[in-house]
């Protein structure tokens, strides 16, 4: 290694294990490395998107230290939407604040520039998780660290309550470890309040961005946010909420057994011939062991990035059962044929 390199080296390693003494930042990573135990992360490589915000912010210092100490690689991204005309402006002065402040050097992920008119939180979000997702694919990287904390677990139960979600959509951040397309999600500050990350932060990098859209009403999530300040004055805890979310957790993970035994039992995927057969038995589940388990099917064969909505699943799953024996439909880029009682599905040409 260079003199450069290793003077380098020695300037970070100073800069984080300096401020991991305080108490307080000594404490919350412990917390934060517990929550990494049952992972085998040395030598693994971990991508993470940081915003500027004091969650992503707060999450990088602690991936930091945590690679550091356990020889994890670390690939910070700073995801450029280019739906406001400055942002391609911010990603750079951020990527630039991180290498020069705190010795970590980002890349800019970034697509042509898109308008997005409606739902723009939700196309934002979905735009940045296909560009990590599109990293993590060439680099070949295998984890996702994620920033959500304590406040985000309590906004998004009521924002998918108030939209009439399942139960897998209502406890769907409560998991510190949770699995999509071969890739681990792992959220380490899921018991940090949004408090506490400014404390730390304070402690750390004592610098952040704050996104205007946290303060306009036109957005959910921000009336959610109001909102939940209301309930904690009637009495609303994260210790009665979290007893909740515990026990929801629970059944949920009680009918995703079943709807792996109906996966193993009652569904044959023939992948040469790109298709899959459900038997007869597969529909004679519970309603909503039928229903995860043919969204399964779906996502299994359409080649498709997300699950289809819910109601659209649902739709389907109705008119397949009140259709004749020979009906076809599509959805997803699947084409489903009803054979007698049982179903095949076909990849859409």
């Amino acid at each position: 290694m260079k003199k450069k390199s290793l003077s380098v080296l020695k300037k970070t390693r100073k800069f984080y294990f300096t401020k991991l003494k305080k108490p307080l930042i000594k404490k919350a990573f412990k917390d934060f490395s517990d929550n990494l135990k049952s992972l085998d992360l040395k030598n693994k490589k971990i991508i993470i998107a940081v915003s500027g915000g004091i969650d992503s912010l707060t999450l990088l210092f602690f991936a930091k230290c945590f690679s550091l100490i356990e020889n994890t690689k670390l690939y910070p991204v700073i995801v450029d939407h280019k739906i406001r005309p400055e942002s391609t402006y911010e990603a750079k002065d951020l990527k630039k604040k991180i290498k020069n402040s705190y010795f970590i050097d980002c890349k800019i992920l970034s697509k042509n520039k898109i308008k997005i008119t409606k739902n723009i939180q939700s196309q934002a979000r979905e735009l940045r998780y296909n560009l990590i997702l599109e990293e993590c694919k060439k680099k070949e990287i295998e984890y996702i660290f994620l920033g959500h904390h304590r406040d985000d677990l309590e906004e998004n139960f009521f924002i998918r309550f108030l939209r009439g979600s399942g139960l897998k959509g209502l406890v769907s951040l409560n998991n510190v470890i949770s699995d999509y397309k071969n890739i681990k999600l792992i959220r380490p500050m899921l018991n940090f309040t949004k408090k506490k990350l400014y404390l730390i932060n304070k402690q750390t990098f004592n610098y952040s961005i704050e996104d205007p859209t946290n303060f306009d009403d036109k957005f959910l999530r921000t009336r959610i946010r109001k909102l939940l300040l209301n309930l904690k004055n009637e009495g609303l805890n994260f210790k009665k909420f979290n007893m909740t979310m515990n026990n929801l957790s629970k059944t949920d993970r009680l009918v995703e057994y079943y709807v792996n035994q109906n996966i193993l039992k009652n569904l044959k995927f023939l992948k040469k011939d790109k298709k899959i057969i459900l038997n007869k038995y597969f529909f004679k589940n519970p309603q909503e062991v039928v229903f995860r388990s043919f969204a399964k099917a779906i996502i299994l064969l359409g080649g498709k990035k997300n699950y289809p909505r819910g109601k659209k699943v649902v739709n389907l799953l109705n008119l397949l059962n009140s259709s004749n024996k020979t009906s076809k439909f599509t959805l997803s880029g699947c084409l489903f044929k009803k054979a007698n009682e049982s179903v095949i599905i076909y990849q859409e040409k």
